[in-house]
């Protein structure tokens, strides 16, 4: 018997609990050049493309059926996104939307940080019992399994650094591990063994708006580049961490100290992330892409490119899973140098 879905957008989302509630997480990801007509009408044109086009999905019934809906307040368009759901929820009955949960992660380096996010997993924890209560043997078990698949995409990680997985392949194999349930997922990813052959390009390193689909890896990697690695939480960032224990207070801690993502982090932070993360895998050039209406990348571009101290190439207002020819013009000199 297939468990009920619950959507969930945002890696802020603490998986686990709703694994442990015997429901199943799936990712909710938007797509590139898809209608996002009803997106555009409850949100307006002028937030992120990839919000208004999970709320058209959900509304077209594109995820198939949905229990509930868990967003993570993870960017500004992420709110935007659960105050269109609730009150669609609330004021148009006939649409049968799911229930929606918001939870709020902060990622301060505090003890009281701490204290407020062990009190919105614990939140999150009792909403989701009214599925099924979720046990201390249940939360155990649902955060070992889900470490566990963080360690092996770790693995496919290092493939794709010893050059026998080309960035494309790996950004689908993470994607996928998100539409899958855990046992599932690890099977998956345990099967993924590279390619023999070495993959070859200029190594480039990804930094700027999240990628929820591999359309602009595979334009990258057309022009004769490797993405080795990058810094947004559909690729690593979304399972560098794992848990320090299998309770529900090392749950909280493993999400407030997760990152550091653009919407959430210090430029600082973001910056000494990026260098660090770039030099580790071996990256010849940083580009840097900022998605039309994903207004807080760019404010980190300058810092990242002086702390990495790589060619850069900055693409700013994109569209959505695109880059435009003056992107691509701009990116090609640089990789050739380079």
């Amino acid at each position: 018997m297939t468990a009920p879905v619950v959507g969930y957008v945002g890696a802020d989302v603490p998986v686990e609990l709703i694994t442990a509630a015997g429901l199943f997480p799936l990712r909710l990801a938007g797509k590139p050049g898809g209608d996002s007509t009803l997106g555009d009408r409850y949100l307006g044109r002028g937030v992120d493309p990839v919000a208004r086009s999970i709320l058209t999905r959900i509304l077209t019934g594109d995820y198939g059926p949905l229990e509930a809906i868990v967003v993570s307040r993870d960017c500004e368009a992420s709110l935007r996104l659960f105050y269109a759901l609730r009150e669609l929820h609330r004021v148009e009955p006939e649409l049968r939307l799911p229930p929606v949960r918001l939870v709020d992660v902060l990622h301060l380096p505090h003890h009281t940080t701490t204290r407020y996010v062990h009190a919105k997993i614990a939140q999150l924890r009792e909403w989701l019992g009214q599925w099924r209560p979720i046990g201390d043997d249940d939360l155990a078990a649902a955060i070992t399994a889900h470490d566990t698949l963080r360690r092996s995409l770790g693995r496919v990680a290092a493939l794709r650094r010893a050059n026998r997985l080309s960035g494309t392949r790996f950004l689908e194999v993470v994607a996928a591990t998100t539409a899958l349930p855990v046992t599932d997922a690890i099977a998956l990813v345990d099967g993924v063994t590279g390619d023999p052959r070495e993959t070859e390009g200029v190594r480039l390193f990804l930094t700027g708006s999240s990628h929820d689909c591999p359309d602009v890896y595979e334009t990258v990697e057309g022009k004769g580049f490797l993405v080795v690695g990058e810094d947004h939480d559909w690729g690593e960032l979304l399972f560098a961490r794992t848990c320090a224990a299998p309770t529900e207070l090392a749950l909280a801690e493993r999400y407030q100290h997760n990152g550091p993502a653009a919407p959430r982090a210090s430029i600082r932070q973001r910056a000494a992330h990026t260098a660090a993360a770039a030099r580790a895998c071996g990256a010849e050039i940083l580009f840097f892409y900022a998605r039309v209406h994903d207004d807080a990348p760019p404010w980190d571009f300058p810092e990242q490119r002086a702390a990495a101290g790589l060619p850069a190439v900055l693409a700013e207002r994109q569209p959505y899973g695109e880059l435009t020819p003056g992107a691509l013009a701009a990116l090609v000199p640089a990789g050739a140098a380079a």
